[in-house]
């Protein structure tokens, strides 16, 4: 018969108790690990063009339903009552008049040749008439003097070759390849097509970059209207040169564009752009680091990058849990409300009450929330934590708008530099650095140009001409 063997011994029972625990800990601390993983990755999926800083093209052809950042006003959509529209309006001295005569009567089908006009109805058809190439001839004609000299005529300006194409056929070329991003091919083949006129892309290229090279006086002086500016907006991007990575770096006012390309991204394309280390007013920019080492005084960090922060931070939240970013976001978007109100009544200040309330709400906020994620581990949390603690510490940065004087986010140079996207977009990459900065400096002038009243065909036929349009000096 077998033996009966008794229980375990106590030892033994201890020592696999602590087994057990040691493994539920082990267990515990791997589950949470997961958790932190598993939320880092849904917050990586819930990522769009509204709650981060990626392009809206990344989104592809499967992106989400629009939703806007901005909160509802209760006006319906559309034009408001008082807008006056427009649409396109008869001319008072058409080019052309053609009469169109009835042939009988309509009633009794007598004719009405010779009868009393009753009434014109006007019908107008604005059209382009048929565009062909005009070919102008110079003669230079020489003469023989009676001492025995011969002497020609000196050539006109633009008449230095046999045979060239003239400024306006130049300016639709830059036109077409710098202004509406078409390739050097796609360029050459609608002047072809719509006007007649048989181009290479390397005539394409060799005019794009006889425009260009008659701009470094413009750039120079946009460059030291903007040096002398009291506020600035700063920012950059990404842009394919020759297969690599290169950076588009941005300066811009109201009145003033600057794009220059550049190998590096940070400190050392800040310097050679040679604004920001001598620049005296308010900086506008993100939260970007090199950005901080410059000498500017003042810094406005841009709200809607903070706003698009904050709504990453309000989706990662369980639902109806409160969320310190929600009431920072509110808070930050009350108080651009409130300057947009007093800036459109002309008023000096903004309500200082009800500003001081949005403060303090904005401070609460990103008090409870660098306080909540301060012990709290993972990638997820840690990036939340920064993004409080950023609020907290550069407050005055992030509200310094409210001096009615400052922009309260940089999407005004986004504008100015997604044309580089835009370019990259529509003919990819480009193929040398000489011919980016071509590009960039085109593109400075145009924008400037534009920001001054000045169309951008006007614009690009003085600079095919020799002689660029140039802003005022300050």
């Amino acid at each position: 018969m077998p033996v009966e063997q008794g229980p375990p011994p106590y030892e033994v029972l201890a020592a696999l108790v602590v087994s057990l625990r040691q493994e539920l800990t082990d267990a515990r601390a791997e589950l949470a690990q997961a958790r932190e993983r598993i939320a880092e990755l849904e917050a990586r999926l819930r990522q769009n063009p509204r709650n981060s800083s990626k392009p809206p093209s990344s989104e592809g052809l499967a992106k989400p339903a629009p939703r806007s950042l901005r909160k509802k006003t209760g006006r319906k959509p559309g034009g408001q009552d008082g807008h006056k529209g427009q649409t396109l309006a008869q001319a008072a001295r058409p080019d052309r008049e053609v009469r169109h005569e009835p042939g009988c009567c309509a009633s009794c089908g007598a004719g009405l040749a010779g009868r009393p006009v009753t009434a014109v109805e006007r019908r107008q058809v604005f059209d382009l008439p048929p565009v062909r190439a005009e070919v102008t001839e110079h003669q230079l004609i020489e003469r023989e003097c009676g001492c025995g000299q011969r002497t020609k005529a000196a050539a006109p300006a633009g008449a230095e070759a046999p045979v060239q194409y003239g400024p306006r056929t130049a300016a639709v070329v830059v036109y077409l390849h710098a202004g509406q991003f078409l390739s050097k091919d796609r360029t050459a083949l609608a002047l072809a097509e719509l006007f007649g006129i048989p181009l290479s892309p390397g005539t394409v290229a060799a005019l794009t970059a006889r425009a260009a090279g008659n701009l470094e006086q413009f750039t120079g002086r946009v460059r030291d209207q903007i040096a002398a500016s009291d506020v600035a907006g700063f920012d950059e991007t990404g842009f394919r040169v020759a297969g690599r990575l290169a950076w588009v770096h941005c300066a811009r006012t109201g009145r003033y564009t600057l794009l220059m390309v550049h190998p590096r991204r940070g400190r050392q394309a800040i310097e050679a752009m040679g604004i920001l280390p001598s620049f005296t007013g308010v900086a506008v920019h993100d939260a970007w680091a090199p950005y901080d080492t410059c000498t500017a005084p003042d810094h406005q960090l841009c709200c809607a990058h903070a706003l698009r922060e904050l709504q990453a931070v309000t989706d990662a939240a369980p639902q109806g849990q409160w969320c310190w970013a929600t009431q920072a976001a509110e808070a930050l978007t009350a108080m651009q409300d409130l300057v947009r109100e007093a800036i459109s009544h002309e008023h000096d200040a903004a309500d200082p009450e009800a500003l001081a309330a949005q403060v303090r709400l904005f401070r609460s906020a990103v008090l409870a929330g660098a306080s909540q994620t301060a012990a709290r581990s993972g990638p997820l949390m840690k990036k939340h934590n920064a993004l409080a603690r950023r609020l907290r510490d550069r407050q005055d940065d992030y509200l310094r708008f409210t001096d009615l004087h400052t922009p309260p986010d940089n999407n005004g140079t986004e504008r100015d530099i997604r044309m580089a996207k835009l370019k990259q977009k529509v003919s990819g990459c480009l193929r040398t650095m000489a011919g980016a900065r071509q590009f960039c400096a085109i593109r400075s002038y145009l924008s400037t140009a534009a920001k001054h009243g000045l169309g951008l065909f006007d614009a690009l036929v003085m600079l095919a001409e020799g002689q660029p349009w140039m802003p005022a000096e300050a």
